[in-house]
């Protein structure tokens, strides 16, 4: 009997595209929603930038689909919201990602949201004092911070899905149900 490791681990990766995410959602939704529900969850395809087809390092992608960040940065004032908000399956892939940008952030402010070793009061606090350019976090913490008004999206320029790295057990962050 196959393991989905052993097939997973047998297939090379492949990018993420919009219609991945598009049947995540309606798979996710169709049962509780109705059909005109599941049509407004529809995004179109000007909403999706090209995903990273793995020969960019991810400092090099941010480069690419944001040429404009240093201009981004310096217009951004706002408390309790971030430019670029990055999603991650892990708290150790976040730390992972946030080494590897060093090439792209320039003088911005990094905050880490997940929920290792750091309270989500902390965090609030954090977003309210100050300004802050990328955030940089796990699916749950995030969504608790914006459930409580700690994390205000209006603000928010991009949104990046770490779609295609593979954890230990070879788990993609949309193949983990607790996300």
């Amino acid at each position: 009997q196959k393991k989905i490791s052993d097939v997973l681990q047998k297939s090379a990766p492949k990018p993420g595209v919009p219609a991945d995410l598009q049947n995540l959602l309606t798979q996710h939704f169709g049962e509780n929603r109705s059909v005109i529900e599941i049509e407004e969850l529809k995004l179109s395809d000007s909403c999706f930038l090209p995903a990273n087809d793995l020969s960019h390092s991810f400092s090099s992608y941010l480069k690419e689909i944001c040429p404009k960040w240093a201009k981004l940065r310096r217009n951004h004032k706002e408390k309790k919201s971030v430019v670029m908000l990055v999603l991650c399956s892990s708290a150790l892939r976040s730390l992972e990602l946030i080494k590897s940008m060093t090439a792209f952030k320039g003088d911005c402010k990094v905050l880490k949201l997940f929920a290792k070793h750091i309270k989500i009061k902390e965090q609030m606090n954090m977003l309210e004092k100050g300004v802050f350019h990328i955030g940089v976090g796990t699916p749950g913490r995030i969504k608790a911070l914006v459930e409580q008004d700690g994390l205000c999206l209006n603000s928010t320029k991009y949104m990046i899905l770490d779609w295609n790295w593979r954890d230990q057990k070879l788990r993609r962050m949309m193949d983990i149900p607790e996300v």
